[in-house]
């Protein structure tokens, strides 16, 4: 079996030797250079843009504005319509690629110099004069709700973008029947999702083919490939889109920008290549950001720790307009999984999305369900102090019963859950009555010790698509693969999701090998070229193995059946007296005559004595659409020592266990815990995106936003269980986000635990030294 090796990602070799190819890498012949002109007012009308002294300087070959091309190119557009929402209209939502009449935040694009070399693109680009009559702001989104604030848009009272409520069970008979009903406001600020790369883009028009080429860091180049289409108006077969080595993306990079766009319609109009590369200031002012949620929520719970019911309404900032997809965020992938792994009886929950003058706001790693189980599991500890109950207790009194089709309060049916399992093998791994033991002595020593407990549910591997059509995105969630075997035996797998750091070229190759029987150094995996590979959706929302691996699976099954036709051929019998194993295809009543995959890969190509009706080649394409999403789940401890005379924190252990159904290498989905938790540290801790009320970004730069270092992270302990889910064949799971979804609540959890003895019964994040001073002070946070 290959399935559930720990192999060493085959990628790592090529990008640990810098052998990787970037868009930065590639240099094209007559390349020009792109730099954008960006608001520096958050809120304002245009009055005039000067761009004649721009236009003369040495080395520009163009400098374009949104009077240029407003009525050449359509606008940027949100995939996501949520149905019954109220969500505005797409003339709202909707944006220039260059701004034209108004800016409404800081970076947003009102031109576009062109150079035949970088530097003169931006010494050029500061001779752009812009005129701007400045309107007021609002920032924040509890300002941004406030009567009187200032509009965004004027067609958006109030400044909200939609609206959506999902209500289910007897939520008035619930809550009168509670014997106590536990209320908190919670904010979780904003964040980042900081790539290691930038964003980038080549586009190179060729006016004899009419055919355009886009590299792009992209998390899904067809869909890339449909806007391009769209908003330039090009035929989509004259198209290409190649998203080559991506250095991460956290969401950051599954939206379409406008700056790739643009970039697009620059190279059309100068018939050469046209290159734009983010600076980092760039990506804090101009790249989506995360987070950025309030809500106000109310729990139903009896004395005996049962919670009956939820209710409350949420307010997700959603920036300026609406990204690609970030109407869901806010709203079905958010709101749908709020109740996480517990029984709970009815369900009555009103979330918004509402416009400030800032950067947009979308799928930031974990996108909508981070901010759920932040919720969640902030006030399931809330409910335990309430209750004086101790919250592993109070957690397992709720826990939804095992099975597979499990139903939820707001309409989920979650693929197979069985916290039981996971219970168990936590509790093998983690005293944890000896760590509240620890608390108990620390505290009497004049140290505070926090434990913080999360029990987290995620809703991923996106699909099917009906259902994801019916909660309003606009387009599918399958995916597609051939595999193809050469005449030598050797493989090629092309593949219609994008790996970009997640290891998928390994964990397909293992899956193909499994299935065939061929050695993973036998088998080349290619993605992120749209016209090499099939028509495919991207990789996010944890749907690489669940969904693009299972049509990876589906592929090479199909090759395999093939190649059983024509080895029953060869050994001169019927295709049902033969087996397959381990590469090597065996008569039932004597193993002893037999063919190898390798053998019949060389016959299937040359064609000299195939099967009657069989055609030659061995290769099969395959389009898989699950019948279900697929829930992870799991349980996180965190446990801290909180110094209160300098609010700093120390980590004294971090434990994980989760549940991903079947793992297809344990050493990856290892790593996609760990690294999702050290991204749900920095959230909780150190990563804050922060303007001032008149929208100026403060956090521009490294300088001012802190990411975490190796030494402020904790050793790691991590677990799995596997729960196989019966909606794909892989019975694998999604796990590239949970540690993120879990990561960020436990350190928060773990935190306040260690100051309750100071009166703290919650805090907002970020959770910095000062903040935490100051809330054991009692003085204003």
């Amino acid at each position: 079996m290959v399935i559930g090796q720990p192999l060493r990602r085959f990628e790592d070799d090529r990008l640990i030797r810098g052998l990787g190819q970037y868009v930065e890498d590639i240099k094209l012949p007559r390349m020009a250079y792109a730099v954008f002109v960006r608001s520096q007012v958050a809120h304002g009308r245009i009055k005039s843009i000067n761009t004649e002294e721009a236009k003369k300087a040495e080395g520009v070959i163009a400098v374009i504005t949104g009077q240029d091309i407003k009525d050449k190119v359509g606008k940027n557009f949100t995939a996501w319509i949520v149905p019954n929402s109220n969500q505005v209209s797409a003339d709202v939502s909707s944006r220039y690629l260059l701004a034209v009449d108004k800016v409404r935040y800081v970076g947003e694009p009102v031109a576009l110099v062109i150079a035949d070399s970088r530097e003169r693109a931006f010494d050029a680009a500061e001779l752009v004069e812009v005129e701007y009559e400045e309107l007021p702001a609002v920032a924040s989104v509890e300002k941004a709700i406030q009567e009187g604030a200032p509009l965004v848009h004027e067609e958006a009272p109030g400044n909200i973008a939609l609206r959506w409520h999902v209500k289910s069970g007897d939520v008035e008979r619930v809550f009168s029947e509670a014997d106590r009903i536990v209320k908190q406001r919670i904010y979780i600020n904003r964040a980042a999702p900081v790539p290691m790369e930038p964003r980038a883009c080549i586009a190179d028009y060729n006016p004899a083919t009419g055919r355009l080429t886009l590299w792009v860091t992209s998390q899904n180049p067809h869909i890339h490939r449909f806007y391009l289409t769209v908003v330039l108006g090009i035929p989509e077969h004259k198209i290409r889109v190649i998203a080559p080595d991506v250095g991460g993306g956290f969401g950051a990079k599954i939206d379409i920008y406008n700056e790739e766009l643009v970039v697009s319609y620059a190279s059309i109009l100068l018939k050469r290549p046209v290159k734009w590369v983010e600076t980092r200031s760039e990506h804090f002012v101009a790249s989506l950001h995360g987070r950025d949620f309030l809500a106000e929520l109310e729990f139903a719970v009896k004395n005996d720790g049962r919670v009956l019911g939820i209710r409350g309404k949420s307010y997700a900032n959603m920036g300026a307009y609406l990204g690609t997809v970030a109407p869901g965020v806010a709203t079905v992938l958010h709101g749908l999984i709020l109740p996480g792994p517990y029984r709970i009886e009815a369900f009555d929950y009103v979330m918004h999305g509402v416009f400030t003058n800032t950067m947009l706001l979308d799928a930031d790693r974990g996108a909508g369900r981070p901010e759920a189980i932040f919720l969640l599991e902030r006030m399931m500890d809330l409910v335990a102090d309430e209750l004086g109950m101790d919250p592993l207790e109070l957690r397992k009194k709720n826990y939804l019963p095992a099975g597979e089709n499990v139903q939820t309060v707001t309409g989920l049916s979650y693929d197979s859950i069985d916290f039981g399992k996971v219970l168990k093998k936590f509790e093998e791994v983690v005293d944890y009555k000896a760590l509240r033991d620890m608390q108990k002595k620390a505290r009497e020593e004049g140290r505070y010790i926090g434990i913080g407990i999360v029990s987290s549910i995620d809703i991923c591997g996106f699909a099917p698509s009906p259902v994801v059509g019916a909660v309003g995105l606009q387009a599918g969630q399958w995916e597609s693969a051939v595999v193809r075997v050469h005449p030598t035996g050797k493989v090629t797998v092309l593949s219609g999701a994008h790996s970009h750091g997640q290891g998928g070229d390994t964990t397909y190759a293992q899956i193909v090998a499994d299935v065939l029987g061929v050695p993973v150094d036998a088998i080349e995996v290619l993605h992120g070229d749209t016209d090499m590979i099939p028509m495919g959706w991207g990789t996010y929302g944890s749907r690489g193995t669940s969904t693009g691996g299972s049509a990876v699976y589906k592929a090479a099954e199909k090759v395999r059946e093939k190649g059983r036709l024509i080895a029953a051929h060869m050994l001169g019998t019927r295709p049902e007296d033969v087996e397959f194993s381990e590469g090597i295809y065996y008569l039932k009543t004597d193993p002893s005559k037999k063919v190898s995959i390798q053998d019949v890969a060389l016959q299937a190509n040359v064609a000299w004595n195939l099967p009657p009706g069989v055609e030659p080649g061995l290769e099969a394409e395959a389009f898989f659409d699950p019948p279900n999403f697929t829930f992870p789940f799991g349980i996180h401890c965190c446990v801290v020592e909180v110094m209160p005379d300098t609010g700093e924190v120390k980590f004294l252990k971090y434990v994980a266990v989760d549940d991903a159904g079947r793992i297809i290498n344990p050493l990856l989905a290892e790593a996609q815990i760990q690294g999702g938790i050290v991204h749900g540290i920095g959230h909780a801790m150190y990563e804050n995106i922060v303007y001032t009320e008149d929208g100026q970004l403060l956090t521009g730069s490294f300088n001012e936003y802190a990411l975490p270092k190796a030494h402020l992270i904790p050793k790691m302990e991590t677990y799995f269980t596997e729960t196989p889910s019966p909606a794909n064949p892989l019975g694998a799971k999604g796990i590239g986000e949970e540690g993120a979804i879990a990561g960020q609540i436990a350190v928060a959890n773990a935190i306040i635990d260690a100051i309750k003895p100071f009166g703290v019964k919650h805090l907002d994040g970020p959770y910095t030294p000062s903040r935490i001073w100051r809330a054991i002070n009692k003085l204003e946070v």
